[in-house]
């Protein structure tokens, strides 16, 4: 992840690459702030408030004044930031220097076809809002259908009206050109699409047929929907028709349900992937506790459980107990990491939902957000498990009384003549 720390007094300008529409605020409003949440929107608000009258270019303005605009502190600016960056609506870049000077380059929302037909997009949204506000949302942005079957098609084509001119204008590079500029959400995907492909036979799905947009569109449903190169297969093989094609809606329908099969019927959601830069140590030591806290801070839940694993994979009880951690409980990436690690050591090496949830939510109320934080924790609760077991031992090893008599010798005396002769003297009478 490349990443420089922010300082207020750090300075930025912000560039316009694109045509900015009043529609785009309600669209930012409707489709992408439930995704990202208030305070990434309002900062892109703010953001385009600080272009020119021409909205191409602003001042430079240091990120003091920015936080103090919108009343956010750095932390969550920084939050802000890469989340929009991420949805695909800003671009950074970064000139270090004493004062290190930094360029944000603003994008377009996608258009609201483009959008719900984005499968990453459009799942999350629908997860994030519910049946019935996904329902509303998305008709108010449907078109409406008219009957035109009584009606004749008269409209002029561009050669019914104008004819060729000699006259050649003046040359004009149309990249210097304002134009509507989306960016496209960046992926790096466990599947290799071009393999999967490669192995369906030809009688069964054209290979012709499968456009780049189709490629992306699969790349796109595997993240999503955490598909490895098996079921990605699997499910395309189920989603071909009977022109040996694959069936786009079919596809996505087949990934949702296979999702929802695999997840009780929950609906995909995103989570951050490993520790938010924000939260993270500044300084890296060599110490064995430095190297910890790196490797908890960089490594996402799912990796680090896997390699505790041994066998580099998860169970579906990992992935339940993950994402209820990540997604129920929203813990960052690298607190989950440090309390699986804890957990793990106390309980044998057992993860069980029940015993880990108890912790989780106790964390969650302490609000512990950073590796630091979680590690001081899970040693303070370690140490008052370990008095408690010892005061627990000294208990039972207290010596319990005994008799006199407990494992001591007991002097045997052999009785006298004549205390026999009167012993069986009385023995007799009763015979």
């Amino acid at each position: 992840m490349k990443q420089v720390n922010l300082l207020p007094a750090d300075t930025f300008i912000v560039v316009n690459n694109t045509i900015l529409k009043d529609d785009d605020r309600l669209l930012l409003t409707m489709l992408y702030q439930p995704i990202i949440g208030g305070l990434p929107i309002n900062l892109y608000f703010t953001l385009w408030s600080f272009l020119d009258k021409r909205e191409l270019v602003s001042l430079e303005w240091t990120h003091h004044h920015l936080m103090s605009s919108i009343r956010i502190d750095l932390e969550n600016l920084m939050q802000s930031r890469e989340k929009l960056e991420a949805i695909g609506l800003l671009k950074t870049y970064v000139k270090k220097g004493s004062v290190n000077s930094y360029v944000y380059e603003l994008y377009s929302p996608l258009s609201p076809y483009d959008f719900f037909s984005n499968p990453i997009l459009n799942s999350v949204l629908y997860n994030n809002v519910g049946k019935i506000e996904y329902e509303r949302i998305s008709t108010y942005y449907k078109i409406p259908k008219i009957n035109l079957n009584e009606y004749e098609d008269i409209t002029q084509i561009f050669t019914d009206v104008f004819t060729p001119v000699t006259d050649l204008p003046i040359e004009t590079l149309a990249s210097d050109i304002k134009r509507l500029n989306y960016r496209s959400l960046e992926l790096i995907s466990k599947i290799d699409v071009n393999e999967i492909l490669s192995k369906i036979p030809e009688e069964m799905l054209n290979p012709g047929s499968v456009t780049n947009e189709m490629k992306e569109f699969i790349y796109k449903l595997s993240f999503i929907y955490n598909l490895d190169d098996y079921n990605t297969s699997e499910l395309i093989k189920n989603s071909i028709n009977e022109q040996r094609r694959i069936d786009k809606d079919l596809l996505q329908k087949n990934c949702q349900n296979y999702f929802r099969f695999e997840n009780n019927g929950k609906l995909p959601v995103l989570a951050y992937k490993n520790q938010p830069e924000y939260l993270r140590t500044k300084s890296q030591g060599t110490s064995k506790r430095d190297k910890m806290i790196y490797t908890f801070e960089t490594t996402s839940p799912s990796d680090f459980l896997a390699g505790r694993n041994n066998v580099g994979s998860l169970t579906k009880n990992d992935k339940d107990i993950l994402s209820y951690l990540l997604i129920e409980l929203n813990l960052k990436p690298g607190v989950v990491n440090v309390l699986i690690d804890y957990v793990l050591k106390i309980n044998s090496n057992k993860l069980i939902k029940s015993f880990i949830e108890v912790i989780a939510i106790q964390w969650k109320r302490s609000n512990v957000e950073t590796v630091e934080e979680a590690m001081l924790l899970a040693e303070k609760e370690y140490k008052n498990r370990t008095t408690t077991k010892t005061k627990v031992r000294n208990y039972n090893k207290k010596e319990e009384e005994v008799p006199d008599w407990f494992n001591k010798e007991i002097e045997v005396k052999v009785p006298s003549a004549e205390s026999r002769k009167k012993l069986e003297e009385i023995l007799n009478e009763y015979k």
